[in-house]
């Protein structure tokens, strides 16, 4: 297991969309919380804070930096706060380990974050030249080298376009089997700039493979499926699920998931009489994603492809 540096200040890490998210979940004394995605606790702090003096909140993630960055930062709050190097697709299965029958308020900020992007050692960001490694959890023995070095090219494009909807995939995927071994962020960068060569102002060509590359090392969008519906299992009724999501792909997960759970019939439109039993179990919030403003934008960056969708259990 390789282990990643601690490094940084806590503080210094800003949550996307800090005061929609307190704004949405809204935090009381005495409430149970889940942050699925701790991170650096900066969303945590808040909904500690306002949860004051005796919510409790459970921070799970599979980085261990993240974790010991959230550890630092929710050291006032450390009584209420229950820290687990977890996947959120235990979520189900680590509330009831801490035998809480229900919760108040979950949140799921999905992606990278500006942490992990800092540190050219984990391998997600193309700025630095670093091993092509992007695994949130230093366990996991899928690596983004091994996807580049080792997948049959068709398989390479294929999760190219799929997760990183990117159009010239097959010319990417080629110019990645021509060029093997490839050992470096950088040099997979240059390859994929080639190809693609122009992009939209201020996008790296390769993002988009990046992305792609990220998702499936560590199976993002399958884990995100996993855990919409233990959230909104354990959640108490009135209690709120905001997710958080950074491209198209998760948001559309989410967006359908919250479509179908907020209706009492799923049957085909067409058929006359329904045979689903399917019943509501939660309401949207708000139908259209809620997205950051042009201040946050401005002094956050990162954040201009946030979008926020909350649900509320019946």
């Amino acid at each position: 297991m390789m282990d990643y540096p601690v490094s940084g200040d806590p503080a210094a890490h800003l949550p996307v969309l800090y005061q929609e998210i307190i704004h949405s979940l809204k935090p009381h004394r005495g409430g149970r919380y889940v942050d699925g995605t701790v991170g650096a606790g900066g969303h945590a702090a808040g909904i500690l804070e306002a949860s004051s003096p005796d919510g409790f909140l459970l921070g799970m993630d599979v980085d261990p930096v993240a974790l010991e960055l959230a550890r630092q930062r929710l050291t006032p709050f450390q009584d209420r706060v229950i820290l687990i190097q977890a996947s959120y697709t235990t979520l189900a299965k680590q509330v009831k380990n801490l035998e809480w029958e229900k919760v108040d308020g979950i949140l799921l900020d999905l992606g990278v974050s500006s942490m992990q992007l800092d540190q050219a050692e984990r391998g997600f960001s193309f700025r630095e030249s670093a091993n092509l490694d992007m695994r949130f959890d230093p366990g996991n023995p899928v690596t983004a080298s091994q996807l580049i070095n080792e997948l049959p090219e068709d398989e390479l494009a294929n999760i190219i376009y799929r997760y990183g909807e990117e159009r010239k995939s097959r010319q990417i995927a080629r110019a990645i089997v021509r060029e093997r071994p490839i050992r470096t962020t950088t040099e997979l960068a240059e390859i994929v700039r080639r190809v693609v060569r122009s992009e939209k102002p201020g996008r790296h060509p390769a993002t988009r493979t990046f992305q792609a590359l990220r998702i499936a090392v560590n199976n993002e969008l399958t884990a995100l499926e996993e855990v919409l519906p233990q959230a909104i299992a354990v959640l108490a009724s009135g209690g709120r699920l905001a997710v958080i999501t950074f491209h198209s792909l998760e948001d559309r997960i989410v967006k359908q998931f919250f479509r179908r759970e907020s209706k009492d019939c799923i049957c085909p439109p067409r058929q006359p009489v329904c045979t689903c039993g399917h019943t509501a179990v939660i309401q949207e919030v708000s139908r259209r994603p809620i997205e950051p403003g042009e201040t946050e934008i401005s002094t956050n960056p990162r954040a201009r492809s946030a979008r926020l969708r909350v649900a509320q259990k019946l």
